[in-house]
Parts: C-alpha cells; structure tokens; sequence
C-alpha cells in the first residue's frame, strides 16, 4: 500500500470505487467490450529474436506494479506467463499515464507495445498504448506487498480450494495443474478414439442405479412426481450399448457418490469407463498400462516420485493376486476363511465392523486395512472374491468363487477397476437377487435389481472387457498431487462452521 497505515477491506473497496469516477470524468469505460489481442507472455518471451523490436499486444491483470514519477514497470500475468511493461510518459502521453497512475494491482489491462530487453535482459514491452479492461475494486486477499511485487500470497488451502479463482490469479503452478489436467483429459480421448472407441453419452439422472458398491444421492423430478438417482457409475448403460452392436465405447463423465470426503474421495468426481467387444482382463491389463503410459509420454511425465520411490512408468506393471497379497499381509491362509473366521481376526487386529458386514466387506476392509496402503508401485491385484464383484465372470480355471476382475493400484491407492465383464443372463440374475437380499440386511452399498439390464443380457451380450479410471486420480498421480481437492477446480467442501 502506499501508506504504513491498514486500511480495512470496505476502506480500500471505497478508495478503488473513488477511481471508477476518476475514470469516467477523463471519458475511459473502465469496463469496455473487447480488445484486439494478438500475442501472450510466453510466446513473446520464447520468440524474443524474432519479435524483438516488433509491435504486439497483449492483455492480462497487474500482478505487480514500481511507479516512479515520470517512468513507470509492470507485470502482466496472462494464461500462459508473465511479462514486464515499461511505460513513460513521454512515449503514450499526459493522458494515458494520468489513467495509469490510477490502476492497481488486480486490474486487466490491454498493451501495445514494442518487445525489447531492459538493462537487466529481462524481456518487457516498451508501452505505446494502454487501455483498462476491467477496473478491480476487490483487493486480492492474503497478499503482502513489497516495492510493487505481491508474494507470500493466499496459502491457507481451505481458502485456496473455496475462491479457486484467486487461486488461480496469485499461485501461477495452481494454473498449470488444471492445464495439465485438461492435456491428460485431451490425451485419453485421443488414445482411445484412435484405438476404435466411440466416445457416448449416457444418463446421469436414472430410476435405477448401480454399477458400483456406493450410495447414491437422490433428486426429484416433479413432473413425474419421482425420484431420481444421479448416477454412480456408467457401466450398465455402456454394456447395453455394446450389447446393441457398437463394439467398443467410453465415456469421460461426472460421477456421484454419497460418501465421505478425504483426500482421495470427493462426492464429485471425474470418470472414464470404457468397453470393448469380445476382450478380456487380460486384454485390458495390458490396454491400460499402454493408456497410462500414452497419456504421461504426451504430458511429458513418465516418471513420478511416491514416498522417496523413484518410479518409471514405462517399466511392468507388477501383478499379483488379492489372495495372495492378503494371505501375506496378515501371515495366514485366508482362501477358504469363513464370515465368522474373518470377523474373529478382525477382533484379533481391533478392526472395528460396520454393523451387519458380511463375507465381501470384510474383504475389503481387510485389504485396506493391510495391502492397498502398501502398494506404491503400479500393481494390478486380479481375481479377486466373487462376493464382491458381481458383474465379473468367474475365473476360468473353474474356482466358481473367484471372478475375473482386477484393480491397478499407484500410490496405495486405487486408480482404476476391471471385469471379464459377466454376460450370462442366468449367473447375472442370481448375482442381483443375492445383491437384494444384502441390501434388505442393511448393506446400503449393495447393487440394486436392475431388470432392464437383464434383458439386455438376455438378448445376447458379447463376451466383453470392462475398466473404469478415476480422472481425479490419475492427474494426482501424473501432477504429483497428494489431495484430490488440488486436482479438481471446485472440490466439494465442508460448511465453514464445521472446519
């Protein structure tokens, strides 16, 4: 600020109102239409030899200002950089340096200029014309000032993940991730419409959810005078639409989950599934590993760093059965473990149970409990208990107890889930009704009876592979981000009373 004195928010809100009528006395819209832009900071600062001395235009917000007298530097932050403007009088004249004396740091402004390199070979603009875009009477908050320059801004993550916006303006890394998060999105599609998938469309709000174990988040539709669920995962309309003929397909979509929130899990949340005709989990084991490697060689990332593990993608997959990862992380022989035998060992370990878990939470709770946490390397864990996996074939080597199914794991944490998706209509049925009688035991996970999808399956369902990969996920991954609220634009928060 100009003085050592603080000045309170309404105080500098009605100083930067003050200058709106300064600007409209000296005839300046301080909220015009549009301007003529032609370049950005980065192109001028990576093409400096050929532009130097030529006339671009740019536009952005001041993120820094030094006025000094009849002479004065700024930066300009736009999308991509940022870049210096030196601005004096003699060169735009009395009437657009008297307009420039009044801006601040936060306004938009547009500048045409000539690139050249000041005494210290930074590349700036020499300012020939400046206009005001948009006149910011909202100070951005969190941040010092020291000779012009704003620093040490706006950290508290809370605050970070609630005004992304700001975010966005004062933490210029934040800007990269969601650019890179968009280049991943942009990626995967690319990869799979060149392999022959056709990107869908299907519903979001459904009479009938299922697909995943996971609550669902209900909504009504007044003119039916019904409720709704918003989807929580896309797999049994994709697997109707193969089983109508197209062979293979995906869809990159918003999925919804009644769950709590961590630093993996948002209600909200980004998903591809995709579905090829007449593959297996074998096929999409080695499918996925070529997707994920294609997406970090074209983001420029193939190797990350988890917990001091130096890993390169481009190296196998390990790939190692649920059994047997269990059996070794608990030091006994599970395989032929009853619901009564688990429940013992988990009073042994003082692993608390939801009350009513059967067989396949159990299961689960147990792997979270002692395996996936461990699995830093990209590891597919594959057959896994037919229990908890419902729409899998069971395994071909005649284990009726055992489906093909398996979940890649980077980080300890899960990024993607797959089946020999199950396409007899006999075994799929006696599948759901199981699922009912779960849920009428109080399993509120459980899948729910889905007949339409039956006769879907009746008609004739090719034999098929299926994989779903969490978005959020995999850009954590690929960013080197350990909150999935840092990978998402605008996560899911808590009211600010309960923080």
């Amino acid at each position: 600020m100009s003085s050592n004195k603080e000045l309170s928010l309404k105080q500098i809100m009605d100083f930067r109102k003050a200058k709106i009528e300064k600007f409209l006395e000296m005839g300046i819209n301080p909220y015009p239409y549009s301007f003529e832009k032609n370049n950005n900071s980065l192109e001028i600062i990576e093409n400096y030899d050929e532009l130097k001395d030529s006339s671009v235009s740019i536009a952005g917000r001041i993120i820094s200002i030094r006025k000094m007298g009849k002479a004065s530097f700024f930066h300009v932050q736009d999308q991509q950089a940022k870049i210096q403007v030196y601005i004096k009088r003699d060169d735009i004249g009395e009437n657009q340096y008297s307009m420039f004396k009044f801006l601040d740091i936060g306004d938009i402004v547009g500048v045409i200029g000539k690139v050249f390199k000041t005494n210290t070979k930074e590349i700036s603009i020499n300012c020939d014309e400046i206009q005001l875009l948009s006149k910011s009477i909202r100070p951005l908050p969190g941040g010092k000032e020291k000779d012009g320059e704003v620093y040490n801004a706006f950290q508290d993550k809370e605050q970070r993940y609630r005004n992304r916006y700001i975010d966005l303006i004062v933490n210029p890394n934040v800007k990269k991730d969601f650019i890179n998060r968009a280049k991943i999105i942009s990626s995967i599609r690319s990869f799979l419409d060149n392999n022959s998938f056709l990107e869908v469309e299907t519903p979001i709000l459904q009479q009938i959810y299922g697909g995943a174990f996971a609550r669902p988040f209900i909504t009504k539709h007044n003119a039916l005078n019904q409720n709704f669920f918003l989807r929580i995962s896309d797999e049994l309309y994709l697997k109707r639409l193969v089983a109508g003929g197209l062979d293979g397909v995906y869809e990159i979509s918003k999925v919804f989950r009644n769950e709590g929130i961590d630093r993996n899990h948002n209600p909200e949340f980004t998903m591809l599934e995709f579905y090829k005709a007449y593959v297996d989990y074998f096929f999409m084991m080695d499918f996925v590993e070529l997707l994920i490697r294609a997406v970090a060689k074209e983001t420029g990332i193939t190797t990350i760093n988890i917990a001091d593990q130096h890993i390169d993608l481009n190296e196998p997959f390990d790939r190692v059965s649920f059994m047997d990862l269990l059996n070794n992380a608990i030091g006994e022989d599970l395989t032929f473990a009853s619901e009564e035998d688990l429940k013992k060992l988990c009073s042994k370990k003082h692993i608390e149970l939801e009350k009513g878990a059967h067989l396949g939470r159990i299961y689960e709770v147990l792997m979270r409990e002692f395996v996936e946490p461990k699995l830093l390397r990209p590891t597919f864990v594959i057959d896994y208990p037919k229990v908890i996996s419902p729409l899998a074939k069971i395994k071909r080597d005649g284990n009726k107890d055992v489906v093909e199914r398996f979940e890649l794991f980077v980080g300890g944490a899960e990024l993607a889930n797959a089946f020999s998706e199950l396409n007899d209509p006999i075994d799929q049925r006696e599948r759901f009704e199981t699922q009912v009688k779960l849920k009428d035991k109080g399993d509120q996970e459980a899948h729910s009876f889905d007949e339409d999808f039956l006769q879907s399956v009746e008609i004739g369902m090719p034999p098929m592979g299926g994989v779903g990969i969490g978005i959020d996920r995999l850009v954590m991954l690929l960013t080197g981000k350990v909150n999935i609220k840092d990978v998402i634009l605008f996560p899911t928060m808590r009211p600010q009373d309960d923080e």
